[in-house]
């Protein structure tokens, strides 16, 4: 647990550090234009997409009519930007995580790395290539779960944890493969996502969490504040890009001194046929201060 939280605590307080928040901004630039864009494109069409189904339905258009006659107009107004919102928050989640991960990942990991673990040899068997593969096939499994476990969502309960439990496979899976790419064999690697799955699946469901914070912002920004969507966007957008740096940092803290732990253990640890070994062997058959002999009883002189 102390390295958990000790990995915690440093990684939050690097958030601070001027570096990481501007390499934060980079991915933001990117993401918010890639957002700009597409919202300018698609927005009004899935906006009026949605209204025109909340028409069709019989059940909105009463709730609709009975509402606006007690005094409340205007729900399919409201309701259509919020679904349209909620709908493309996941999409947007994503392409943060990805483009942390594929600009500032290895910088955040090599930061930590040089600030900590200077005497940490680089083993990685990983590229960058390697990591953006590994990551997008981490994140089409999810996104194939997230849409196969949708409909769950509807039960109050089952959606306040599964999307957390799948961003928290996603961050693990993603997030572990970048911070020790660098520095870890594939071996090790896959031994220490192994020994620490548990944890490391912990600390994914708290990024999960922290991951979805930012979406009560965008949703609020399209359902409420619509003429401050535009400026309430990159703002969201820069909670995910900053969010999903500090779970890569607190990875990189976690991963990087569970590996100096792993490799320290094995060098401590006589290997077989090493002198090491049979020099322990020849102390426990021959130790060195062996106890004295007892000598023969000394018999009383005749009477």
């Amino acid at each position: 647990m102390g390295l958990l939280f000790g990995s915690f605590w440093r990684a939050l307080a690097n958030c601070l550090h001027p570096r990481v928040i501007g390499w934060s901004l980079l991915p933001l630039g990117v993401m918010v234009i890639l957002t700009l864009l597409v919202g300018w494109l698609l927005w009004e069409p899935a906006v009026e997409g949605v209204r025109s189904w909340l028409d069709s339905s019989t059940l909105i258009s009463g709730m609709s009519t009975w509402l606006g006659d007690n005094g409340v107009p205007g729900l399919k107004g409201v309701v259509a930007p919020l679904i349209v919102a909620f709908a493309v928050t996941p999409l947007v989640a994503i392409g943060s995580l990805l483009l942390v991960l594929m600009l500032i990942g290895q910088a955040l990991s090599s930061f930590v790395a040089g600030r900590r673990f200077t005497d940490l040899d680089r083993r990685g068997e990983g590229s960058w290539l390697g990591g953006v593969l590994w990551a997008l096939g981490s994140t089409l499994l999810a996104l194939l779960v997230l849409l196969v476990s949708s409909p769950l969502w509807l039960i109050p309960p089952l959606v306040l944890i599964l999307p957390p439990l799948i961003w928290g496979w996603l961050a693990y899976r993603v997030l572990a493969y970048d911070a020790l790419s660098i520095h870890a064999t594939g071996q090790e690697r896959r031994e220490l996502m192994k020994t620490h799955r548990l944890t490391m699946l912990g600390m994914g469901v708290v990024c999960g969490y922290i991951g979805s914070a930012p979406g009560l912002v965008w949703a609020f920004g399209a359902g409420v504040l619509i003429p401050f969507f535009v400026l309430l966007a990159p703002f969201a957008i820069w909670i995910y890009t900053f969010a999903f740096a500090f779970c890569a940092l607190w990875f990189a803290h976690f991963s990087l001194q569970a590996l100096q732990d792993l490799r320290a253990n094995a060098d401590r640890t006589p290997k077989p046929g090493s002198g090491a070994e049979i020099i322990e062997a020849q102390t426990r058959v021959f130790p060195s201060n062996p106890a004295p002999a007892q000598s023969a009883p000394t018999l009383p002189p005749p009477p």
